[in-house]
């Protein structure tokens, strides 16, 4: 008896799928695709809890090293949706140049193993076979100094790395490869532990003063102070020379694949990747939604560069310490003297030097880190991009207090956005945004929360220093809500002018999971993909797209639901 169509893809990935009732299903032994509650409180949702945003976007545990994947398998699955259906599905994937948001999609952030092999192999091969055949653009990766250079300095090992982007390009998808140089876990949505490097982590125990300090004595791990960029402080290199090694690295190592699959190098510069201080850590409880932070200028590097800027301003007194007064982690602005709307000590001349000294000290490092990799990845056909992090929480008070915490020194009388653009534009690089899918209403109130407002200051600032800007979503979704607000945001209609020939010059969606290939999400994201390439100019409604969508999901169905499977085992 001849197998059905869903019977020999399952076949083909050895993974059982049963058709039941014109439908495809797992068999009882496997687990069942479980649809997320997409219409809960979106507000809730950013209050959520770390264990929270686990159950939201989970990461699948660690399996076995499975054998390697057949090499019929795309052909075969082409073969068997027949020539009428592969025609659809290469129509839906095709991009018209010159036009529209190419979207990438966030790969899992455990897609290489500690033992440098890649994680749940089939199902990143049926994964990467669903987003090409969507029409995504390509995939972002991270590449974690703490699994490549886990062992010793300068011993890099690129295990995993080579076979996934080998896996891209036979995909034919491009990369955006995250130099990612801060540690996993410990932020909003991290999903499992990658430390620091061995030796590097010996280090910091050696010298705790290697990692940020509050000015309770507070360490944080996830990434080296920026206080000691430029001393010789890991085994004889400074940080910023590990970082351009290890980039120098990835460049020769895959020099074959930049330009073409590779195409933009994101330069990691903080915690989760972002320019900021690790000014509100998750981990342990510290900080709390939507609490103001702290500011992390107390370990003795940090200090140094206080005290020197301090004297060159003709007042040593204050280059001692930070602001006593600024309240702790979880305190609103009006709880503290320093961040209040009246009278804050933010807003006088203590206030402007030391928030002027410690946004200056994060743009060094900024401009450090860049004329580096500019000068590594020159002429290599690769974009270079910097994430700024979306910290819209309290953006309507007057003090800002979570931006000033995290470095971005804007205020209602000051845009701290503007000098970020600008020294991203004298490197060539490109502005990286995250929350660009949230809207005002959905957030709590109380909080003065404003990520549109919070958007279109940004959008107004890499404008006006002619920056190409990129967007990130923050927070798992899959609804039409937050769809269109990322469709909105992105074709940066901030002027009034619908004729202004601007847009987003990508976006890259957080993140490739089962969730994402549940039935509903899958055909919502299909239909998402495909607005966002037409552009903004494009004519034909949401509804018509929707119908598009749900003919191509029927048709690629049998594959969707294999990634779905795979990824949750």
């Amino acid at each position: 008896m001849a197998m059905s169509l869903p019977q020999q893809i399952g076949a083909l990935s050895a993974s059982p799928i049963a058709a039941e009732s014109g439908s495809v299903s797992v068999e009882p032994k496997l687990a069942t695709v479980k649809t997320s509650g997409t219409r809960r409180s979106l507000a809730g949702s950013l209050r959520s809890s770390s264990s929270e945003m686990d159950r939201i976007s989970p990461s699948p545990p660690v399996s076995p090293r499975m054998g390697g994947i057949r090499p019929d398998m795309t052909a075969a699955c082409e073969a068997l949706m027949g020539a009428e259906e592969r025609e659809y599905k290469e129509g839906w994937g095709a991009q018209d140049k010159g036009k529209g948001v190419p979207v990438y999609v966030m790969m899992p952030l455990d897609s290489v193993t500690m033992g440098n092999g890649v994680n749940r192999r089939k199902a990143m091969w049926a994964s990467l076979q669903a987003l090409k055949s969507a029409g995504v653009e390509g995939v972002m990766m991270d590449v974690w100094w703490g699994l490549v250079e886990r062992e010793g300095p300068g011993e890099y090992n690129w295990g995993g790395y080579v076979e996934l982007l080998e896996m891209a390009k036979k995909h034919g998808l491009k990369v955006q490869a995250v130099m990612s140089f801060h540690q996993c876990g410990g932020n909003v949505g991290d999903s499992c532990t990658i430390p620091l490097p061995k030796w590097v982590v010996e280090e910091i125990d050696r010298d705790p003063d290697l990692a940020y300090t509050d000015q309770w004595g507070r360490r944080n791990y996830e990434y080296l102070s920026l206080g000691c960029d430029t001393l010789p402080v890991l085994k004889g290199r400074t940080p910023i020379q590990c970082y351009s090694d290890f980039m120098r690295a990835f460049r020769d190592r895959f020099e074959h694949l930049l330009g073409d699959t590779i195409v933009e190098i994101q330069v990691g510069m903080g915690p989760a990747g972002e320019l900021r201080y690790p000014s509100y850590p998750e981990q342990n409880g510290t900080w709390k939604f939507p609490g103001i932070g702290a500011f992390q200028c107390y370990d003795k590097y940090m200090l140094s560069h206080l005290k020197a800027a301090a004297e060159a301003a003709g007042k040593p007194e204050w280059g001692s310490t930070g602001p006593t007064d600024a309240g702790n982690y979880n305190n609103w602005p009006e709880d503290t003297n320093f961040f209040r709307k009246e009278g804050g000590g933010w807003d006088g001349p203590y206030g402007e030097f030391f928030l002027g000294w410690y946004s200056q000290m994060l743009l060094d490092h900024g401009e450090r880190i860049l004329s580096s990799a500019k000068a590594i990845f020159e002429k290599r056909g690769v974009k270079i991009s910097v994430k700024i992090a979306g910290i819209h929480w309290h953006y309507g008070t007057r003090s800002h207090a979570p931006e000033l915490t995290a470095g971005y020194y804007n205020t209602r009388f000051r845009d701290g956005y503007l000098p970020i653009a600008q020294m991203l534009a004298r490197h060539g690089a490109v502005f990286n945004f995250t929350c660009i899918e949230m809207r005002d209403h959905e957030q709590p109130q109380d909080a003065q929360c404003a990520p549109e407002k919070l958007v279109k200051q940004v959008a107004l600032a890499t404008r006006a220093a002619q920056v190409p800007l990129a967007g990130e979503n923050a927070l798992p979704r899959y609804d039409d809500y937050a769809h269109e607000q990322i469709l909105q945001a992105s074709s940066l209609n901030i002027a009034g002018d619908p004729g202004e020939d601007r847009e987003m010059c990508a976006f890259t969606y957080l993140r490739m999971n089962p969730d994402l290939f549940q039935p509903d999400n899958w055909r919502r994201f299909v239909a998402f993909v495909k607005k966002m390439k037409e552009g903004k100019d494009a004519n034909r409604c949401w509804e018509d797209v929707e119908r598009e969508a749900e003919h191509f999901v029927h048709v690629t169905q049998p594959l969707v639901q294999e990634a779905a499977v795979a990824l949750m085992h």
